[in-house]
C-alpha cells in the first residue's frame, strides 16, 4: 500500500512495536478526499504528491525547443506516474494518491462527441463507439438553447458512462477568420451567440454530474504557429469580443476546467497570465472550478502555477522536477501549489471517480442518434431557394448524385475532433433509403476517382429527374486553411457544376447544391448555376438522414447564419492581418479590426455580404410585429423588457429567430452600427400560429469597454431596437432614451498590446 511519507514513520514504528488494532487505528488517521475536508488532505500531503496531482499523467511530449523555432512537438511514448489509463484512447489523466483518497482523473477529446478507442487489449468481443454529433457551428446555426442543452445532455451520458470524468468541450473562440482551422468547433462570430450555445451546451453536459473544459482561454483564433504566435489586441476588443463567450459561458454555466490556450495574448502566454486566469477568470467572473493547460502549452511551469494555471496537461517528469526545486529553493511558494489542489480537489469531489460510480460502457447510443438527427436537421440553413426548388417534388423518382461527399459525406472536421463511430450515414444512403433511386453509374465514378466526362453528365441530365451536388470541405486542428483549394472552389470543381447546371436547366430540372463543410467557403459566381443551395455543415453521424429530410419537406429548415459569408475573402476584416507576421512563421498578429469582427465590419461599413448574419431562408414565411419596450426613458439602474410577437404567415409550419440588434449612441466611444443583444426562437409554429417572445435588456448588455477607466458604460442617448430574421432584414424598431450614462461595471487593466498599430474606427 502507498502511503504518505508522512506516516511512513508511525505506520513502521507501529509494525515493528505495537499490535495489529493500534496499526489499524493509525492507518485511518490518513485524511481521505471526500471524507477529510480539503484542507485536512492539502495538509497530509508531501511536496512531491501536491506536484504530481498538479502535472498530468498522460503521454507526454518533448520538450520544446526555443519560442518560434519550432511551431509544436512530437509525441513521445513515455508516461508518467504508475496510474493506468482505465479509458483507452482517452487524452489524459491526473495523478491518483490512493493513500489520501484521491483519483486519478480522466479527460477525454473532444467536441463533436466522447474520443474514445474503439478497441480495447483483451477484449475481441466488444466495439466502443461514441455519437458523432453535429459540429459546434452546427449546433450554433440551430440558434436554439433548448436543443443544444438537450444535446449536452445526451452527449454528458457518454462522457459518463464510458467512465470520463470531464469532457475536453466546448471550444468558444470566436470566428475571427473563416481560414482557422478548427472554426468548425466553434459556435460563432458573435460573442453572444457563442456564449449562449456554450453555456446551455454546459449545462446539458454537467447535468450527468461530469465536466467540461471550456477551451481555449483565450483568442486562440488560428492555428498557424498556434504554440507561439501573439494575438496583438486591444482591451477593448479582448474585452467585448473573446472574453465575452467565456464570461457568459462562466457565468451562467460554471464550468468543471477552464483550459488555457497555446498563443500568447500580447506578448504574454495564456497559461502564465495572471491576468487572464486570475484577475478575470476568478476575481472579476467567479470562476469555481480549476484551469488545465491545453497539451503541452505554455513554456514557465513556476509562472503557469502562479498564474492559477492548476494542472499541466499531459505532463512530464522534468516539470515535476522544476516545480519541485523551484518550491526547495523559495522561487516558488508552496502555499500556490495548495491554492491550486484546492481548486482541483474541490471540482474533483464531484467527480464520478472519486464517487466510485459504476460506469456501464454502454450508452444508449440510439436514442441518441435521434438527438444527434434533430439537431443536425435545425442547424441546417436555406441559403438559396429560387422557384421553390425546394422542397423536392414528390414525384421526383430518379437522383443524379455528384460530388465526392455524397458517397463519403464529412461528420465532422480531424484532430480533436475525430468520434469513432458506429456508422456515418452519407448523403447517397439518405437519398436512397427514403425512396430516391440514385444513378449507380455515377457512384461507381465516384468510388473508383474516375474523372466526370461531358457526355456522362448529359447522360446523366436525360435520365434522371434532378442533379443534387455535394458540395465537401475538410479542415481541422493543426492547420489553416489555404485559400486556393479549400475556402474556394477550385477551377475544375467550377466548371463541373456549371456542366451539370447546363446540362439539367436545358432539359427543364433542377440543380441542387449541399453544402457539407466545416467553415465560410467562397461563393463568387459558382452559387448562380444552382436553383436551390443548402448549408448542411457537417452534421454529424446521421447526415444522410438528416440532409434527405430536409430536400424533401419532412423537416423544415430552420437554421440561420452565426458566421457571415463574404462576397470575397478580401471583404473579411481581418484577411491582411492572418495568420500574421512574418507570414510563413507568425511571431504577432494584429488584430487591427478591433471590434469589428464579422456582421460589426460589413453592418459598420456598408460591405454587402454574399449572405449576412442570421440569414436563412424557410419554407413558410413568418412577420414580426407588437414590438413594445418596457421604458421609453431610464433615469436609473436599467432593466428594459422587449416583446415581440412572430407569426407564421405561410402554408407549413415551421420555426423563426427573432434576433435583437441595438444602435446605441457613440457620443464618447466609437461604437459599431448595430450589436445583437439577444435572440430567441420560436417553438414549431402551425400555419397562422403566433408566440410573443420576451427579452430582457440590461446595462452591462450596452455598455462599451472604456479602457482609460476600466469601466463598462452605457452612454446617454437614444437606443434604437430593432427585431429581425438577420442583420439586415429588420422587420420592425423602436426606440428608448437613457437620461444619463451609467456604468454598469468596474474591472482592473490588463496587459498592454506590446506592438504599436492603429485600430479600425467607426462613424456614423
Amino acid at each position: 500500500m502507498n502511503f504518505s511519507k508522512k506516516y511512513t514513520a508511525k505506520l513502521l514504528f507501529s509494525i515493528f512495536v505495537l499490535s495489529p488494532v493500534w496499526l489499524q487505528a493509525q492507518e485511518k488517521k490518513a485524511p481521505q478526499l471526500g471524507k477529510a475536508t480539503v484542507k485536512e488532505v492539502i495538509d497530509a500531503m508531501t511536496l512531491e504528491e501536491k506536484v504530481k496531482v498538479l502535472v498530468g499523467t498522460g503521454k507526454a511530449p518533448k520538450p520544446k525547443t526555443p519560442p518560434g523555432v519550432s511551431s509544436g512537438w512530437v509525441p513521445e511514448p513515455t508516461m508518467i506516474g504508475h496510474t493506468e489509463k482505465k479509458v483507452p484512447g482517452a487524452a489524459g489523466n491526473s495523478c491518483e494518491i490512493d493513500c489520501l483518497g484521491i483519483p486519478s482523473l480522466t479527460f477525454a477529446d473532444g467536441p463533436a462527441g466522447v474520443r474514445i478507442s474503439p478497441k480495447r487489449k483483451g477484449d475481441t468481443i466488444n466495439t466502443y463507439y461514441a455519437t458523432a454529433w453535429p459540429v459546434g457551428t452546427m449546433l450554433a446555426s440551430t440558434w436554439n438553447t433548448e436543443l443544444v442543452e438537450e444535446v449536452g445532455r445526451a452527449f454528458g451520458d457518454e462522457v459518463k458512462e464510458y467512465g470520463v470524468d470531464v469532457l475536453l468541450s466546448p471550444g468558444v473562440n470566436i470566428h475571427r477568420n473563416p481560414r482557422n482551422g478548427r472554426n468548425f468547433e466553434y459556435y460563432s462570430e458573435d460573442p453572444l451567440v457563442a456564449g449562449k450555445i456554450a453555456a446551455a451546451f454546459i449545462n446539458g453536459i454537467q447535468f450527468n454530474e461530469v465536466g467540461t473544459s471550456i477551451k481555449h482561454f483565450v483568442a486562440n483564433n488560428q492555428e498557424t504557429n498556434r504554440n507561439y504566435v501573439s494575438s496583438t489586441i486591444s482591451e477593448r476588443a479582448l474585452r467585448e469580443i473573446y472574453l465575452k463567450p467565456f464570461e457568459i459561458a462562466v457565468k451562467e454555466a460554471q464550468p468543471w476546467t477552464v483550459m488555457s490556450s497555446y498563443n500568447r495574448v500580447n506578448g504574454k502566454y495564456t497559461a502564465q497570465s495572471t491576468d487572464l486566469l486570475t484577475t478575470v477568470l476568478r476575481d472579476e467572473w467567479g470562476f469555481k472550478g480549476f484551469v488545465i493547460t491545453d497539451w503541452g502549452g505554455g513554456y514557465n511551469w513556476v509562472e503557469e502555477m502562479q498564474a492559477g494555471n492548476d494542472m499541466i496537461m499531459p505532463g512530464r517528469p522534468d516539470q515535476i522536477e522544476t516545480l519541485i526545486n523551484a518550491v526547495k529553493h523559495d522561487s516558488l511558494k508552496e502555499s500556490v501549489l495548495d491554492r491550486n489542489l484546492e481548486h482541483i480537489f474541490n471540482v474533483m469531489l464531484k467527480t464520478p471517480t472519486l464517487k466510485k460510480y459504476e460506469y456501464s460502457d454502454k450508452p444508449d447510443l440510439k436514442a441518441h442518434a435521434k438527438i444527434a438527427y434533430n439537431a443536425a436537421t435545425e442547424g441546417m440553413v436555406l441559403l438559396k431557394n429560387e422557384n421553390a426548388a425546394l422542397p423536392v417534388n414528390k414525384s421526383i423518382k430518379n437522383v443524379a448524385a455528384f460530388g465526392w461527399g455524397t458517397y463519403n459525406t464529412l461528420t465532422g472536421g480531424t484532430g480533436s475532433g475525430e468520434v469513432n463511430k458506429a456508422y456515418v450515414n452519407s448523403v447517397y444512403k439518405g437519398l436512397t433509403d427514403a425512396g430516391f433511386k440514385a444513378d449507380e453509374s455515377l457512384r461507381a465514378l465516384y468510388e473508383s476517382k474516375q474523372p466526370l466526362k461531358g457526355a456522362i453528365i448529359d447522360a446523366a441530365a436525360i435520365e434522371n429527374d434532378i442533379a443534387i451536388i455535394t458540395i465537401a470541405r475538410i479542415s481541422g486542428e493543426g492547420y489553416d486553411r489555404s485559400i486556393e483549394d479549400n475556402y474556394m472552389l477550385t477551377d475544375d470543381e467550377k466548371d463541373e457544376i456549371k456542366q451539370i447546371a447546363d446540362a439539367f436547366h436545358a432539359k427543364g430540372k433542377k440543380v441542387i447544391a449541399v453544402l457539407n463543410i466545416g467553415g465560410v467557403i467562397d461563393m463568387q459566381g459558382w452559387q448562380n448555376f444552382a436553383d436551390a443551395i443548402l448549408l448542411a455543415w457537417q452534421p454529424g453521424q446521421e447526415a444522410g438522414n438528416s440532409i434527405t429530410d430536409v430536400l424533401t419537406g419532412k423537416v423544415n429548415p430552420s437554421g440561420k447564419l452565426v458566421t457571415t459569408f463574404p462576397v470575397k475573402y478580401s471583404d473579411v476584416p481581418s484577411a491582411e492581418n492572418f495568420p500574421g507576421q512574418p507570414a510563413e512563421r507568425p511571431e504577432f498578429v494584429l488584430y487591427e479590426e478591433g471590434v469589428y469582427v464579422g456582421y460589426r465590419y460589413y453592418d459598420s461599413f456598408n460591405i454587402k455580404p454574399m449572405y449576412e448574419f442570421g440569414y436563412g431562408l424557410s419554407y413558410t414565411n413568418f412577420d414580426i410585429s407588437g414590438l413594445k419596450i418596457s421604458k421609453k426613458e431610464v433615469n436609473g439602474n436599467l432593466t428594459v423588457t422587449v416583446t415581440a410577437t412572430v407569426k407564421n404567415t405561410g402554408n407549413v409550419a415551421g420555426k423563426e429567430v427573432a434576433q435583437i440588434y441595438i444602435s446605441a449612441p457613440d457620443s464618447t466611444i466609437d461604437k459599431p452600427e448595430q450589436e445583437l443583444k439577444a435572440f430567441g426562437k420560436t417553438r414549431l409554429l402551425k400555419p397562422g400560429e403566433s408566440e410573443q417572445l420576451t427579452f430582457v435588456i440590461t446595462a452591462k448588455d450596452l455598455a462599451s469597454y472604456h479602457t482609460d477607466s476600466s469601466e463598462w458604460i452605457a452612454d446617454a442617448g437614444d437606443y434604437t431596437v430593432k427585431v429581425g430574421t438577420s442583420s439586415r432584414n429588420i422587420k420592425i424598431k423602436n426606440t428608448f432614451t437613457l437620461s444619463k450614462p451609467i456604468v454598469a461595471e468596474k474591472d482592473h487593466p490588463l496587459r498592454k498590446p506590446d506592438v504599436k498599430f492603429t485600430e479600425l474606427k467607426h462613424s456614423k
